[in-house]
């Protein structure tokens, strides 16, 4: 076994992990965080930072972000997460992820530390993402928050730029059972005197982000609605609102050599300069095959009326969900006379198949059943014609073991 995969088993095994386990893992507040900023000498204060935080599109806002960066020449640091097939998608620098070796070398100069202190996953990976930028020197790191805001270990920064995308009913039992609850554990982002973009305008949350900012004298800026002229290759229809949001961050930074050309030729080459996956991304042609890591009532949303636009004889949907999705309430989202694949992702937090089958006992639709992503996935391609349609969504994580299925079947 590599050093490698040992230290990502000690990281994944020994600590909690919200992705993982999840409510069980979720570590309101930033005691920890900023003791170990003080133990790390305060890294991210050499950063120029971007903060990107909201419900959905934070992901493509930060790549689109980063890809426009590096166009310009700027050395581009980019933090996310989760991760769909290596640990080090979290933590890149102009789209090459974090070198093998340097995880292993962070993770083994502090593991006392971080045994001691009983660092969390999440808290550990940020602190390496803002020394691995420091150390690098990046000329800018975009940051994107893990959960909410306000308490989210990357919140000790203190930003050139925050930007929040938008408000959806998401982890509700951490941020709040509305929309301007929720606002206000995003907006915990605003700092004093930094400027704040709102990705989209909302009578119910709009208030709340205002009311913030001018608390922290931060100037706000919500992003206008119309159309923009720029094009993305991430070709989801909802990556129109990102674009408008990256668009308007950009006129904000006022940066030398972001031109029209230069903004354009980033957003057209997202993928390409970050390698970010997941986004309605094709996988194949005859039959066509789809991934889109939406997971929340938006994300499926924009995902559904996707499909409304696309041309097939058959749409088979194969999908899987997290423990408390309200699974009855995502699949109205989409068409009755798909066929449906349902399984279930291998971890702690994957909704087992019996309650697919509770749930939707009384609705009389084509679903089948596996206990695993794999078969669920090879099941939907050996029943699809070449004029087929199979789209896999509903987790991060039955996105990321249908990719890692595949790159193990190449």
């Amino acid at each position: 076994m590599s050093l490698y995969k040992e230290t990502l088993d000690w990281m994944f095994s020994k600590l909690p992990m919200y992705q993982r386990i999840g409510a069980a893992a979720y570590r309101p507040g930033l005691e920890a965080m900023e003791a170990l900023d003080v133990y790390l000498h305060y890294p991210h204060k050499n950063l120029k930072c971007i903060h990107v935080a909201g419900t959905n599109g934070k992901g493509s806002t930060a790549h689109m972000l980063a890809s426009v960066l590096q166009e310009a020449g700027y050395k581009t640091g980019l933090y996310t997460s989760p991760h769909l097939l290596d640990f080090r998608e979290r933590i890149k620098i102009d789209g090459s992820m974090i070198s093998e070796v340097e995880v292993v070398d962070f993770i083994k100069k502090h593991k006392r530390y971080f045994e001691e202190k009983r660092i969390s996953f999440f808290e550990m990976t940020v602190g390496m993402a803002f020394a691995y930028f420091e150390k690098q020197q990046v000329d800018f790191a975009i940051i994107e928050v893990g959960l909410g805001g306000r308490l989210d270990a990357t919140n000790i920064i203190n930003p050139i730029l925050s930007v929040i995308t938008n408000i959806g009913l998401d982890h509700t039992q951490f941020l709040g059972t509305t929309r301007a609850a929720i606002a206000a554990e995003k907006g915990g982002i605003i700092k004093e005197g930094t400027p704040v973009i709102i990705g989209e305008k909302d009578d119910e949350t709009d208030t709340v982000f205002t009311t913030i900012a001018a608390q922290k004298r931060a100037p706000i800026l919500f992003v206008n609605s119309s159309n923009s002229h720029f094009t993305s290759d991430l070709k989801g229809s909802y990556q129109k609102a990102n674009i408008r949001t990256v668009v308007t961050a950009l006129k904000q930074l006022n940066l030398k050599g972001i031109t029209d050309q230069i903004i354009q030729q980033g957003f057209s080459k997202v993928a390409l300069n970050t390698n970010l996956m997941g986004r309605w991304q094709y996988l194949s042609q005859a039959p066509n095959i789809i991934v889109d890591v939406g997971h929340n009532k938006e994300g499926l949303h924009h995902i559904s009326a996707q499909l409304k636009g696309l041309t097939y004889r058959k749409l088979h949907l194969v999908m899987g969900f997290v423990k408390g999705r309200k699974v009855d309430e995502l699949i109205s989202l989409f068409p009755s006379k798909a066929k449906y694949y349902f399984c279930t992702p291998k971890l702690e937090r994957g909704l087992p198949i019996e309650h697919f089958k509770e749930v939707l006992s009384v609705v009389n639709w084509d679903f089948n059943y596996f206990e695993s992503v794999s078969i669920a996935f090879e099941t939907a391609k050996a029943a699809a014609t070449s004029s087929d349609l199979i789209v896999v969504c509903g987790s991060t994580f039955v996105v990321a073991e249908v990719l890692s299925y595949l790159k193990k079947t190449v």
